[in-house]
């Protein structure tokens, strides 16, 4: 265990750990120097980022630069849970999927590839359907070079999408349960309209609604994923806990299925994770940190006098960094 006091560049220091890992930025991190990063094992590599302003950012790997960015994705991986992760929560679709393409990008390169495309062509068909709407034409044979495409990547993204689930949702659920003792049955639904015999038909009849909306307005940008609680909506039925507790158990199942994965486990950031816990549910915590599954954890506290108590008898190894005031 990394524990540390709250102080105002500790935050900083997990975003830059981040930074490095997955190259997603949590908010803005300051500049990085020299970093280096450990994963279980006695190798260590060093990761060099830097941002200048209106260039590039470069990502160097022990001096060595990526052909392209993406190829840093995915390889060291790591798991940040932070007080705002509730937004996945709170907040509509596009955070859900922004969650789940980050995993399955840090999971499959494949999948990273098809998103990136798909991205892509979605962008350069919704300029086209921009451009029509401000010259007052029509040009189908265009628009088809975009749309057959579009529509062969989406539906590839919802096979990956759909069958990371049936891996993903068992973990998320089992850890779940770890958190709560049971008490509340929680499930994840992937809601989509590429599931269909008939989405191919579908997308082409809403071209004109596409025009008119000058956006494409089916695809794999409109998928969904369902929080539910005990067969409710985690938003509206869930307390404040509870949905702290699944936003948690996402982050876990998120690990698992990376160490699995990678053949060496991840490096787990938890930010201020007791806010809105009961102390049952921190105690469990606690367990499940404490026994070893989870190897090298940067833990925040708010109440740092709370964490060395609970901490006190377990058979762990713990360092208490104060950075910052």
């Amino acid at each position: 265990f990394q524990i540390s006091e709250f102080g105002v560049r500790m935050e900083e220091l997990e975003e830059q750990i981040a930074e490095l890992h997955s190259l997603s930025v949590h908010e803005d991190p300051p500049a990085l120097e020299n970093p280096q990063a450990t994963f279980g094992h006695p190798k260590s590599v060093q990761i060099t980022v830097s941002l200048q302003r209106g260039q590039r950012k470069t990502v160097l790997h022990d001096k060595k630069s990526y052909e392209r960015l993406s190829e840093h994705i995915g390889r060291f991986p790591v798991v940040l849970a932070a007080p705002n992760d509730t937004d996945l929560v709170r907040e509509g679709s596009d955070e859900r999927r922004k969650f789940f393409d980050g995993v399955l990008s840090q999971l499959n390169p494949d999948y990273l590839t098809a998103l990136l495309h798909y991205n892509q062509l979605l962008q350069q068909r919704n300029s086209l359907l921009r451009q029509f709407a401000e010259r007052n034409y029509l040009d189908d044979d265009l628009l088809d070079v975009y749309s057959e495409p579009l529509v062969e990547r989406a539906l590839e993204l919802h096979v990956f999408r759909r069958d990371f689930l049936t891996r993903f949702v068992p973990a998320f659920q089992r850890h779940y349960a770890n958190l709560s003792d049971g008490r509340e049955a929680v499930d994840i639904q992937y809601e989509t309209e590429l599931g269909g015999e008939d989405f191919r038909r579908e997308f082409h009849l809403s071209r004109q609604r596409d025009v008119a909306a000058q956006r494409t307005t089916r695809g794999a940008h409109r998928d969904d994923f369902a929080f539910e609680i005990d067969n409710f909506p985690l938003r509206k039925f869930g307390s404040q806990g509870q949905q702290k507790t699944f936003v948690v158990a996402l982050k876990l199942a998120q690990f698992e299925l990376l160490a699995e994965e990678k053949g060496f486990r991840p490096l787990l950031l938890l930010d201020d994770i007791f806010d809105k816990l009961d102390d049952r549910r921190i105690l469990q915590l606690i367990g499940m940190m404490a026994d070893g599954t989870f190897g090298q954890v940067f833990l925040t506290d708010a109440r740092p006098d709370r964490t060395e108590a609970l901490l006190a008898d377990l058979p762990v190894e713990v360092a208490y960094l104060r950075i910052g005031e």
